[in-house]
């Protein structure tokens, strides 16, 4: 009876430590706690039979180390999906002169720019606003049907894929700031012809001042894009945490 709620927590507590919404620096350790223990409350009479296996044995020390694993790896995918976002922000921060403005930023607990922030805000209203936290639990709760708990966890192709999967977050990352560098680049461009047109100009005090207001324009009509790529990132990393847990 222990072990049928002491297994899946392991899975649950891994899972809400690693998942980006969950783990914000802001929310305290106790608060995560008490999360992980209320959805293993939930979860744990849906879960199937556990295994029978003496808690002081090396076998509960790898069925701990898998579960923790499986856990692991489901938020990990969600956090890179937020990331995607941040490295994004940063790149576009970078070009637009605003890379000297930063904050701390509450899922890495480093700091990173104010427009990274500013996605952060966004994707993360956005995930609440799609019941993609809904969607993550029912997730765990049916991967202890399609992966029980046992010795035996991930495949050598899983964690490959989870690898492959860190790729998808560079390139989400481009395809955001992408526009903006574009957009950029020809300001830059007209910068350095009017430099050339008017020597006597100081194009270094006039260009930056140009280069951040052209960015904010710019973000302004990006922003109703990034929604789109959000929710094509999000379906993305559902599937692969679907097909990693073996869930139809």
């Amino acid at each position: 009876m222990v072990g049928q709620f002491v297994w899946p927590f392991f899975r649950i507590a891994a899972m809400v430590g690693a998942f980006p919404v969950f783990s914000s620096a802001f929310i305290p350790m106790r608060v995560r706690l008490i999360i992980a223990l209320a959805l293993t409350l939930v979860i744990a009479p849906l879960v199937p039979t556990v295994p029978q296996i003496d808690p002081l044995s090396l076998d509960a020390v790898v069925l701990i180390l898998q579960q923790v694993l499986i856990g692991i790896a489901m938020g990990f995918i969600f956090h890179l999906v937020i990331n995607a976002f941040i490295i994004g922000g940063q790149i576009i921060a970078m070009q637009m002169g605003l890379g000297f403005s930063t904050m701390i930023d509450p899922v890495n607990g480093a700091q990173a720019p104010v427009l990274s922030m500013l996605f952060l805000m966004l994707v993360t209203l956005f995930f609440l606003l799609l019941d993609g936290h809904l969607l993550i639990i029912a997730v765990v709760a049916e991967s202890f049907h399609t992966l029980p708990i046992s010795t035996d966890g991930l495949l050598r192709q899983d964690f490959w894929q989870l690898a492959s999967w860190g790729s998808d977050m560079f390139v989400g990352a481009m395809k955001i700031a992408l526009p903006a560098i574009t957009a950029l680049l020809l300001v830059n461009m007209a910068l350095g012809v009017m430099g050339r047109a008017a020597p006597q100009l100081n194009i270094f005090a006039v260009g930056f001042s140009i280069t951040i207001t052209g960015g904010f324009y710019i973000i302004m009509i990006m922003l109703p894009v990034v929604l789109p790529q959000f929710e094509q990132l999000t379906a993305n990393a559902f599937g692969v945490v679907q097909s990693m847990m073996r869930v139809q």
